[in-house]
């Protein structure tokens, strides 16, 4: 049996904040080509998720808060935030579904958050094509930090 307990967000997270990236993968599947690929995904605030979608090969991904709080975006094709909610165990919004090929991305509000994800496998890397060309590439720090700012701005209600 593979538990997901406090000792293993802990430690999760604990590399997460390590991480360049600031976030950390811990995978319940084994192999790469399992068909279901379950993670924890423990994230900080000042981490990048850039805009994505799962499409060739078609992914749904679904998520679900287990400590924490982020918000959930789903944007268009030109980028703008159509919508957006705040993911909050506390306050009983525990999870999204996000369908193939819909841009999304996520930001996240508090430190320790960690969400566990599921997804169709194998696994497969994203191709250039799925991630958002209107967003800055991860490597584009000044391009990040407005991006974050505006999405921060655009969110400020939620958070």
């Amino acid at each position: 049996m593979k538990l997901i307990d406090k000792q293993l967000l802990d430690s999760t997270t604990e590399k997460a904040k390590q991480s360049p990236r600031k976030r950390m993968n811990h995978n319940f599947h084994e192999d790469l080509e399992d068909p279901i690929n379950r993670l924890l995904n423990a994230m900080e605030p000042d981490t990048y998720v850039r805009p994505h979608r799962h499409l060739q090969p078609d992914k749904d991904e679904y998520f679900l808060v287990l400590r924490g709080k982020a918000i959930a975006l789903i944007f268009d094709e030109k980028g703008r935030i159509t919508e957006q909610v705040l993911l909050d165990p506390q306050q009983g919004t525990y999870g999204a579904e996000i369908k193939a090929g819909i841009w999304h991305g996520l930001l996240v509000l508090e430190s320790g958050t960690v969400l566990y994800e599921i997804k169709p496998g194998p696994f497969a890397p994203l191709s250039d094509d799925n991630f958002a060309g209107w967003s800055p590439e991860p490597d584009d720090k000044e391009g990040v930090t407005l991006f974050m700012e505006q999405i921060r701005e655009a969110t400020q209600s939620l958070q």
